[in-house]
């Protein structure tokens, strides 16, 4: 008020002060209140919090207990003991028939939580060989059903069988030539009736936290924590029993995963990641140990040896620094006279080495076997020990092993 009086002249401020005078003294009272209030917060540095909306009923925290999380995790157990008690097996076989069936593709649809299981399951057939899409179910109303062709199969999932954007999906697909099966725990719904084949994934009630509100005559109504988690039991499992029908093999599953570390390993072979024997520091057995020490300081950087070949490329042995060490604890000044052929593999046996059609990863535990080494000689695999390359740590750590 000071500092709005100040800007008006003595008359003015004269009129403004009896004005203020005049109002209500509830008005004053509660601005005189504000202020005060607004003044401590300002001493303690607290800006004022906004009191959410039901801040009022919320509970006070407590201290977490492993009671307690003990308690529902065991919920969760009677939930899946459940699930396994009901599940009908001549419904899965069925199930898992008309997929193995299927000349065309098996499409996944579902709405909410279910949708993300639907893409899950569609990426676990899909990685394991059997053809299969996601199928947005509201996209599917505005132009996607045209990844329907006859012979696919349309797999919808829902708890409740009611879900209105797949029930009106379902006689679009079937127009579509789509085999439609709903995957639900509602045997009588309206989904489960309209589809050609069903599915039950029985669930006797969901993990609450709620201990008030609807009830459904088997637990308060609550996220489908429980359910999407038997959803997925019940698709990666019948992916599983697929595979094994199809004989798929680890390296067929190792195909569709290469960028993955399964994939590398199962897949990768030693010509895909070695130095090719072109680009090796190589040496004749009969050169002086002295040139050798000079060559190895000049060309050896990243492979950790010289390359010990005859004239017709015959791997002989390997050279190395810690080759060099031996030699000169034991001899001395007498290594600068002694040909490649007295110093290389010294006072070891042939070099571990490997062969031009072994797998990477095979390569890599011959390394780590025993004593480990940074380095194999590469082979070839006519027994004749042509040198063909060389498979360092370094490499296979590039490529992911």
């Amino acid at each position: 008020r000071a500092s709005a009086l100040s800007l008006t002249s003595p008359r003015e401020a004269a009129a403004s002060v009896k004005s203020l005078q005049q109002l209500p003294h509830s008005l004053t009272v509660a601005s005189s209140s504000a202020h005060t209030h607004q003044s401590e917060m300002a001493g303690t540095g607290t800006t004022p919090r906004k009191r959410g909306a039901g801040e009022a009923s919320l509970p006070n925290t407590h201290q977490v207990k492993v009671e307690d999380i003990k308690k529902l995790f065991t919920e969760q157990r009677g939930f899946l003991k459940n699930f396994f008690e009901e599940l009908d097996y001549e419904e899965v076989a069925a199930f898992c028939q008309k997929v193995m069936e299927c000349k065309g593709t098996t499409l996944f649809t579902g709405v909410g939580k279910s949708a993300y299981i639907a893409k899950k399951v569609c990426q676990t057939l899909v990685s394991t060989g059997t053809r299969s899409i996601w199928l947005a179910p509201v996209d599917a109303l505005h132009g996607d059903i045209g990844n329907v062709s006859p012979g696919d199969i349309v797999v919808m999932l829902s708890k409740s069988g009611e879900t209105e954007e797949l029930t009106t999906l379902v006689p679009y697909a079937k127009a579509k030539g789509g085999f439609i099966v709903a995957a639900t725990n509602a045997p009588n719904s309206k989904l489960a009736r309209m589809a050609d084949m069903h599915v039950r994934i029985p669930c006797n009630g969901e993990l609450t936290p709620f201990d008030d509100g609807v009830f459904d005559g088997q637990s308060r109504q609550a996220p489908p924590v429980t359910y999407t988690a038997l959803q997925m039991l019940f698709g990666d499992t019948c992916a599983v029993y697929l595979m094994e029908m199809r004989g798929l093999t680890q390296s067929q599953y190792a195909m569709n995963h290469p960028a993955g570390r399964i994939g590398k390993r199962l897949v990768l072979r030693v010509t895909d990641v070695m130095k090719p024997w072109d680009e090796l520091p190589l040496v004749k057995p009969t050169q002086n140990g002295m040139e050798a020490l000079v060559h190895m300081a000049g060309t050896s950087k990243g492979c950790g040896c010289l390359l010990v070949v005859d004239d017709h490329r015959v791997l002989q042995g390997t050279f190395s620094d810690a080759d060099l060490r031996r030699a000169l604890t034991k001899s001395g000044e007498a290594v600068l006279g002694m040909t490649v052929s007295q110093l290389m593999n010294y006072a070891k046996e042939f070099p571990r080495h490997t062969t031009v059609g072994a797998m990477a990863f095979d390569a890599h535990l011959k390394m780590l076997d025993t004593k480990a080494v940074d380095y194999l000689p590469v082979v070839s695999d006519d027994g004749k020990n042509t040198l063909m390359g060389l498979i360092t740590i370094a490499q296979l750590l590039a490529a992911g092993m």
